[in-house]
């Protein structure tokens, strides 16, 4: 099933999935959220920070295809994400946590009132990459990486096999592009292909 295509049951499996996040991060302490995550140069504090903004962001596109307009993500664009993030990071553990589950259940309410009115408007990009119908399948993705990226226990093994069908192959279309050198590509290919080992040196650019 293509999720970006069926934002009711995209945005029904995100909300799952932020409340799996929610129990995660419910008990973290101030030294908790400053320590340091899986992604290089980023707290715990930082993740955390980054997927209130998103949520707000998502919601933010939502809203405006409810009203007829093409809202991007970030009025001020990948400045504005930056700063909110930096912003935000050295923030206590309760303020951080409380901010994380007020702005994922904002967008749950949106979601919501996109169901109810039948998602119009889904095609409005807001200059970014994908229509407003696709904002639930795209905050699934951030949630269920970014959860993993805590280093809080919850693995790739933890993510749901719908997800996992629909995002898998949407990732594996984007590794030519991703693969540094040719010869990488290569054995990339054959493995795929059930032709070699995969090269334990190679290496994807982020997605």
């Amino acid at each position: 099933m293509n999720l970006e295509n069926n934002p009711e049951r995209a945005s029904q499996l995100c909300g799952e999935a932020q409340a799996r996040l929610m129990h995660s991060v419910a008990t973290l302490a101030d030294k908790d959220v400053q320590a340091p995550s899986l992604l290089p140069g980023w707290t715990v504090g930082h993740v955390l920070t980054h997927l209130a903004r998103n949520a707000d962001a998502h919601a933010r596109r939502l809203a405006g295809a409810l009203r007829g307009e093409n809202v991007p993500k970030y009025a001020n664009g990948q400045q504005q994400r930056r700063d909110e993030i930096e912003d935000g990071a050295g923030r206590s553990a309760g303020e951080i946590i409380g901010d994380l589950g007020s702005s994922q259940s904002h967008l749950e309410e949106v979601f919501s009132l996109c169901a109810g009115a039948g998602w119009p408007n889904g095609h409005f990009r807001g200059g970014g990459d994908y229509g407003a119908a696709g904002c639930p399948a795209h905050r699934l993705r951030e949630v269920e990486m970014h959860h993993v990226d805590l280093g809080l226990g919850y693995t790739p093994l933890d993510w749901p096999e719908e997800y996992v069908a629909w995002d898998l192959p949407v990732l594996l279309a984007t590794a030519p592009e991703r693969i540094g050198s040719s010869s990488e590509r290569q054995l990339f290919m054959a493995w795929l292909a059930g032709r070699g080992p995969i090269d334990a040196g190679a290496t994807l650019a982020p997605w």
